[in-house]
């Protein structure tokens, strides 16, 4: 869905909504993006009171995996970062007791397990992939983190960033991808890794993840800035 599409049916809604609801006057564009912005929170209340960390997303046969997973991002794969495995260190801040920097083989010396699950996108196509990493749960316990917290953070190599509440950080699917398709997480699927958690909308599964930070105030997301929904579960 281009992002012009997405405009329109956003402001389709917009007007529609206002009208049969609040009775403000459409030509009003605060009120238009009040009325949105309160609808969108009192969804994330909704998806978040529903959610549970012990129900899982569905799981698929190895046959049903894609071995060409499909590319997405705002930019093309070849301006994907290209991250020197050599220099890279994952950075961890805020509410964790050990915050020394991860190196690359230090990640890929984790417990790691293998998932086969579904990646959906708001665009509206979804694809099943074969998915190896650590639970980002015992990545938390092992440097320490305040569990208790409410939110886990993430700044990409590529500029992005999102956060996630840490229900679903702790959940057992949420995982820290190394491999896809039993092969080192290529380029512009984000290496060194990136965030799979099948029980949330693509977009909220970042890439390239450079910094990892524990917190209690409610993490920006990028698209989440542009007009999402924050909590977004699939």
């Amino acid at each position: 869905m281009t992002t012009e599409r997405r405009g329109l049916l956003q402001r389709g809604f917009s007007l529609g909504a206002l009208t049969m609801l609040t009775g403000c006057d459409v030509s009003d564009n605060d009120a238009v993006q009040s009325f949105l912005a309160r609808f969108s929170e009192w969804n994330d209340r909704v998806q978040a009171a529903l959610f549970s960390g012990q129900r899982l997303a569905p799981t698929f046969s190895e046959t049903q995996a894609v071995k060409n997973f499909r590319y997405n991002a705002w930019y093309g794969p070849d301006k994907a970062p290209n991250l020197d495995p050599a220099d890279y260190r994952l950075l961890l801040s805020g509410k964790i007791a050990d915050k020394k920097p991860w190196t690359v083989d230090e990640l890929h010396a984790l417990p790691q397990q293998t998932q086969i699950t579904r990646h959906i996108c708001v665009e509206g196509w979804s694809m099943i992939g074969k998915w190896t990493g650590t639970p980002l749960r015992t990545f938390l316990d092992r440097v320490g983190a305040d569990t208790t917290a409410r939110y886990v953070g993430f700044e990409c190599a590529d500029g992005y960033y999102e956060g996630i509440d840490m229900q679903t950080a702790l959940h057992p699917q949420t995982l820290m991808a190394f491999k896809l398709a039993d092969e080192i997480l290529p380029r512009q699927h984000g290496f060194p890794f990136k965030l799979r958690i099948p029980t949330k909308l693509g977009f909220k599964n970042p890439k390239f993840i450079t910094t990892m930070y524990v917190t209690n105030k409610q993490p920006r997301g990028y698209w989440t800035d542009r007009g999402y929904n924050w909590f977004s579960g699939s």
